[in-house]
């Protein structure tokens, strides 16, 4: 299940996680987050244990929103030890941030 994260937590989940974090950056009004919302919570369930699935809600949280420079929504970001190591932009197939994922677990 995904993780709720905001800008005073975003640094404990995300950024000093030994796993693999996806990072969707979305809102409530964006049509393309709610259809990829579906496909990042199917990621999560299927590599639970493996990789945390945080969101992060760009309307209430615009300082991390902000330090990772998105200005296209839904963004996902891929962080690996605090450190982005790959970046989707735009809705998906579950196949393709699956393909992403694999590759860097």
């Amino acid at each position: 299940m995904a993780l709720e994260v905001n800008d005073a937590n975003f640094e404990e989940l995300v950024l000093q996680s030994d796993k693999l974090v996806i990072v969707d950056f979305w809102a409530e009004w964006c049509g393309p987050c709610r259809m990829v919302a579906p496909v990042v919570e199917e990621l999560s369930q299927d590599y639970a244990g493996r990789l945390i699935v945080a969101k992060v809600d760009v309307d209430s949280n615009p300082g991390t929103a902000s330090k990772y420079g998105i200005r296209n929504i839904p963004t996902l970001l891929f962080i690996k030890g605090g450190v982005v190591v790959d970046k989707h932009v735009g809705a998906a197939p579950k196949t393709t941030l699956a393909a992403k994922v694999e590759s860097l677990l």
